[in-house]
């Protein structure tokens, strides 16, 4: 892979592509909604658990030097402080 330096907008826009174009159908199941899927944006791999360290430190395993984009499945920010998350799948 490639190791190119993205920018944060870069990294969010490749992110959120692939996650809807390519991902969103596969992994938007009742089992997984509210879990955190970190996404390597070069590779396409990704990885599902309750817990945001747990995916980074899987695909770090799996990737030399993986740029993430993580999200939580069905909603529309991993973290809310001081708000609420909005549901986003059905």
């Amino acid at each position: 892979m490639s190791h190119t330096n993205f920018s944060d907008e870069e990294v969010a826009q490749r992110g959120k592509e692939l996650y809807d174009k390519q991902i969103r159908t596969q992994v938007e199941t009742a089992e997984n909604i509210g879990k955190i899927i970190s996404i390597d944006i070069e590779s396409g791999d990704y990885d599902i658990d309750d817990d945001l360290l747990t995916t980074c430190r899987r695909l770090q395993a799996r990737h030399d030097h993986p740029v993430l984009w993580t999200e939580r499945i069905g909603f529309n920010a991993v973290y809310a402080v001081g708000g609420t998350l909005t549901r986003t799948a059905s």
